[in-house]
């Protein structure tokens, strides 16, 4: 790599290059670097070197990555810049005498024989006499060096060239390119420690795919904290196994783990990460890796996204009763009563899900009131909900009690006993919802 002065130095070589052979092939000739305008009225024979473009080196320019520094912004590797440099070689002499020509010769032949700026070349420009201020220059420590190639400019791309200094008459020219500089940051960057061990793995490419989603009872049966599920699909089962269902990832493991089916008892496995959360969840099958020495789990592939509908249900702390409670009526700052109804679930609930309270009269088979209240606003999670509506918004009498989570609702329970087992008189609430029930005095 090389420092700031890499380009200068390469523009000083490139004279000490040709300067001996025009010298001493055209009587009189000599090397000059300045612009062409500036020679408008030169008539001793020589050629004039010309920087007049710079570009970056399309092999190198996307060697070096944007990303330089690590996480806590130390350099652990130096910028560099990738350039070609193009040159404009114009000739100057007596054309009676053909001296621009004669110089062109002599150029291209010593750019066609040496088209490659040596070390020692370098090294001796350096340190010459002409050129004391790049004493500091360490292009001659570059790895890759400097190569010179003609360019083929035709008369349009000529024309444009010389236009752009003004009131300057066409002279003989011809142009090369110098590839490649490479200027590097003289900032120190983090050395790492030697690598002691290296681990190369070679996988077959496994995707899971999950085709169906249901409980052991069967696929008409809703889904519920306590549920088994039952996956199915194709290469559910890798090295490391786990099954998200929305923020709450489980390990399975054993008989309830195959390559075509899983098993997830809700009720007995705890998440190994997050939260079961009702309502509607995405379930993905997850192929983990490991790697490394000891080996560690590192992320592998995922299966594509099946939808889960979580019902949620009201807990029963003391069955057969259900966690609701009805506060008696309170005042709130304005004078106005209400009431509070408190209901506690299973899973949990997030802060933002939207939770309704959903309540049907019961006992009023000809014309039922309904109403439905939207939970208080939460900032936590957790498996209390609370719903404040104003007193006398629901009318006395028995309500069937039901919670929807973010669209997925809990189920009433129903009455399965035909008949009174004491009288053996039918019973009037057979097949009817009869809990979970709140009472509104």
């Amino acid at each position: 790599m090389s420092n700031e002065l890499a380009i200068a130095t390469v523009t000083a070589t490139l004279n000490e290059l040709l300067r001996p052979a025009v010298e001493s092939e055209v009587q009189g000739a000599g090397v000059t670097m300045l612009r062409p305008d500036a020679l408008t009225n030169q008539t001793t024979p020589g050629v004039n070197i010309f920087l007049y473009q710079v570009t970056p080196n399309p092999a190198y320019r996307n060697a070096d990555l944007p990303l330089r520094r690590n996480t806590t912004g130390e350099l652990v590797e130096r910028p560099q810049a990738a350039l070609d440099l193009h040159y404009l070689l114009t000739l100057y002499g007596e054309e009676a005498t053909l001296e621009p020509q004669r110089v062109l010769g002599s150029v291209v032949r010593v750019l066609h024989s040496r088209p490659v700026l040596t070390r020692e070349l370098i090294q001796n420009t350096i340190g010459g006499l002409h050129f004391p201020y790049l004493a500091g220059s360490d292009l001659a420590e570059q790895i890759e060096t400097v190569k010179f190639t003609p360019i083929s400019l035709n008369l349009e791309e000529l024309s444009k060239l010389w236009s752009i200094f003004f009131q300057t008459a066409y002279r003989l020219s011809v142009a090369y390119i110098g590839n490649l500089v490479l200027i590097e940051s003289d900032e120190n960057p983090r050395q790492a420690l030697p690598v002691r061990a290296r681990n190369l793995y070679v996988r077959t490419f496994r995707h899971p795919v999950v085709e169906e989603i249901e409980t052991a009872a069967g696929a008409n049966h809703p889904i519920f904290s306590v549920s088994r599920l039952v996956i199915r699909g194709k290469r559910l089962r890798s090295e490391v196994t786990s099954v998200r269902i929305g923020q709450a990832e489980y390990v399975p493991a054993g008989a309830s783990l195959g390559d075509t089916r899983i098993e997830i008892d809700l009720a007995a496995l705890a998440p190994a990460s997050g939260a079961l959360r009702a309502g509607l969840q995405g379930l993905q099958v997850l192929h983990r890796l490991l790697m490394g020495t000891p080996p560690t789990i590192h992320d592998g592939v995922e299966s594509n996204v099946m939808p889960l509908l979580l019902r949620p249900t009201i807990r029963q702390t003391a069955p057969p009763a259900y966690d609701i409670q009805l506060a008696p009526p309170q005042t709130d700052a304005n004078g106005n009563l209400f009431r509070i109804v408190t209901v506690t679930l299973d899973p949990e609930v997030a802060a933002g899900q939207r939770v309704v309270l959903v309540l049907n009269e019961f006992g009023n088979n000809t014309d039922p009131a309904a109403f439905s209240f939207l939970a208080d606003t939460r900032t936590t999670s957790g498996h209390t909900v609370t719903f404040t509506f104003p007193d006398g918004a629901v009318g006395a009498g028995d309500y069937i009690v039901r919670l929807q989570v973010d669209g997925a609702q809990s189920l009433p329970e129903r009455d399965t006993v035909e008949t009174d087992p004491i009288t053996n008189a039918p019973n009037p609430t057979f097949n009817q919802y009869i809990a979970p029930r709140v009472t509104f005095p």
